[in-house]
């Protein structure tokens, strides 16, 4: 499983899940965005296209990269998100790193690839993920009841559904 994550450099070093992943082994990090594996699905919040299981094929055939850019220096990012073919946002989740805690959708790196593979049926891959963090595992259980929906759901749009549906609760 090929799973990368662009990193702009952006971030407090300390802080940085993406880092702590490359450390342990678990990813593998690229700093340019010629980097990034052509096909690969790629986790992108300004995606026009919600991550479903349908990208489940892609994924393990090209591998997913993330995008680690802070939020306050996105702009310096933004022409990585000029290219949107197999770019994918994630649906409503919400933050359990100490950083942001209970922020919707500003998740971490790591949280961002934990759902994705949860979204996508490979929930080992994401409990594996998170368990590299104290605080991991309650980004699982915080979101369980959404993930497990959107990991339901066929596509895109089902995953849309059920995002406006929670969020008009």
């Amino acid at each position: 499983m090929r799973i990368i994550v662009y990193h702009a450099e952006e971030c407090d070093r300390k802080k940085c899940t993406s880092l702590k992943l490359a450390r342990m082994g678990k990813i593998k990090i690229v700093t340019s965005p010629k980097r990034i594996p052509r096909g690969s699905i790629v986790l992108n919040p300004f995606a026009e296209k919600a991550l479903s299981p349908s990208d489940k094929d892609r994924i393990l055939k090209w591998g997913v990269t993330a995008l680690d850019c802070s939020w306050k220096e996105v702009k310096k990012s933004s022409p990585i998100f000029a290219v949107k073919r197999y770019h994918r946002a994630l649906p409503y989740l919400v933050a359990a790193n100490p950083t942001n805690y209970g922020k919707p959708f500003i998740l971490s790196t790591a949280e961002a690839l934990a759902a994705t593979f949860y979204i996508i049926g490979l929930k080992d891959i994401a409990v594996n993920i998170m368990s590299s963090f104290k605080w991991g595992p309650h980004f699982l259980d915080l979101n369980r009841e959404l993930l497990e929906a959107y990991s339901k759901a066929k596509n895109s749009r089902e995953v849309v559904k059920i995002q406006e549906e929670f969020i008009r609760r």
